[in-house]
């Protein structure tokens, strides 16, 4: 502990409530967006991953604009307009003249806003949300980079990491069982705890988070446009967040398709919170073992064993259709999602922190925040194709079952329903293939250098 700042604990402990208040919410962001507004599965794809493509592309911009105006206030801006964005989120059904609600007997039944156009109503709400959210994005991972130094890096990302995964697991674990006491209002409901978790950082952010190192604060708009412009004229980075693109996009998966596969596959009993948990959870546990273990080695060594592995994961997560009856006492599109899902955090534990410390290690002194939030362009690429990709193939392979007049005619339209995750293997393959090119050309580019 001694060997970290408090400013860099403070904004492990406030990514810690964003993670716990995002996660919560993007767990049934498309269900919220289906189930409650009304959208069909791609319509809710595509919204999904234009929300969490901007959440990942402004971060180019707001992590300039933090290194200029200061990392203390711009998180106390982020962690308000993310106050303000969840509070509104949920209030929205709410607000609404017909809230979605009908009386039902002695039961109301939420059945969501399908005939309202009010329900576009959600479109500045996230964009309140991607404006706050992109602060955090490029601030706090840039904050590990200012209060360590090169011999504590490595370990302060992965300490960094495991509070990323313990939020993640921590904000899943309220929505499956506030989904069995109240159904499809959960995913409303949901948005009110967020806003209250921002609201516990920001407090805990204006009283705690001051930070001596303020380097870059106080630059001209010249000098912050000619840091954008050199930043995405590296080819070299550039081609590296390409092809790890590959592997968030089958990360994305456990929030675009994954839900709705498991409810519609293994029924409504599943309970896809605590299937997306088992990401975190692998994570908190290996990430450090892991890191440690890959110290010594290069980041791009470590980086190359996870995206051998998350081609693996999605072929496992395949096998689960291919079952009749249980599989040790479970569904088996339950039990092979839990194992592929495993995978994946596994090949997380290898990517994730190294990446980091190598963007980290790319950025000039007083770039930090332009440079980390620049290597998250990957998950801006990934959610845009990631969610799109998912929504055709759902509406393809597994639509949703209240479109066929029976039984019978939906499980003939959903046979194959497997077949989405080899689409997503055969991604993955390709990435792990071109990261190993990619790292011979560097490596030969470096000796000659």
């Amino acid at each position: 502990m001694a060997k970290y700042t408090r400013a860099f604990w403070t904004a492990n402990f406030a990514e810690l409530f964003e993670r716990m208040a995002y996660y919560a919410v993007f767990i049934v962001i498309t269900l919220y967006l289906s189930n409650t507004l009304g959208f069909s599965d791609i319509e809710a794809s595509i919204i999904s991953g234009l929300f969490s493509g901007g959440l990942y592309l402004l971060p180019l911009f707001s992590g300039a604009f933090a290194d200029k105006i200061g990392y203390r206030k711009s998180i106390l801006t982020a962690f308000t307009l993310l106050s303000i964005g969840y509070l509104f989120l949920g209030m929205l059904p709410v607000m609404l003249e017909s809230g979605g609600l009908v009386e039902y007997g002695e039961k109301t039944v939420f059945h969501g806003l399908r005939e309202s156009w009010e329900r576009y109503l959600i479109i500045p709400i996230m964009l309140i949300l991607m404006v706050g959210g992109s602060f955090i994005k490029s601030i706090i991972s840039a904050s590990v980079a200012r209060e360590t130094t090169s011999e504590t890096r490595a370990k302060g990302y992965s300490i960094f990491y495991m509070m990323v995964n313990i939020g993640a697991f921590t904000g899943k674990c309220f929505v499956d069982p506030l989904r069995s006491m109240v159904g499809d209002e959960a995913y409303v409901y949901i948005n009110f705890f967020s806003a209250v978790l921002c609201l516990v950082a920001l407090v805990t952010v204006f009283l705690f988070y001051h930070s001596t190192n303020t380097s870059g604060e106080g630059k001209s708009i010249r000098e912050v446009v000619y840091g954008l412009r050199k930043v995405f004229t590296n080819g070299r980075l550039l081609m590296l967040i390409l092809i790890v693109t590959g592997f968030w996009i089958i990360q994305q998966q456990l929030y675009a398709t994954m839900p709705k596969y498991v409810i519609r596959m293994a029924g409504e009993a599943a309970k896809p919170g605590w299937l997306a948990n088992v990401n975190p959870f692998v994570v908190v546990v290996f990430v450090n073992i892991i890191t440690q273990f890959m110290a010594k080695r290069k980041a791009l060594t470590s980086i190359a064993v996870g995206m051998f592995l998350i081609p693996l994961s999605a072929l496992v997560m395949a096998t689960g259709n291919l079952f009749d009856g249980d599989l040790f006492g479970a569904h088996p599109i339950t039990v092979m999602m839990v194992c592929g899902i495993a995978l994946q955090a596994l090949a997380e534990c290898f990517i994730s922190p190294r990446y980091l410390e190598y963007f980290s290690l790319q950025a000039p002194k007083g770039e930090e925040g332009l440079y980390l939030g620049f290597s998250h362009l990957h998950s801006f690429l990934s959610s845009i194709l990631g969610f799109g990709l998912s929504g055709f193939l759902l509406a393809h392979y597994c639509p949703d079952p209240s479109l066929y007049a029976s039984t019978a005619q939906w499980e003939a339209a959903s046979a194959d329903a497997h077949h989405i995750w080899y689409w997503f293997a055969a991604i993955g393959i390709i990435s792990a293939l071109a990261l190993i090119v990619y790292a011979k050309v560097t490596s030969r580019k470096s000796s000659q250098a």
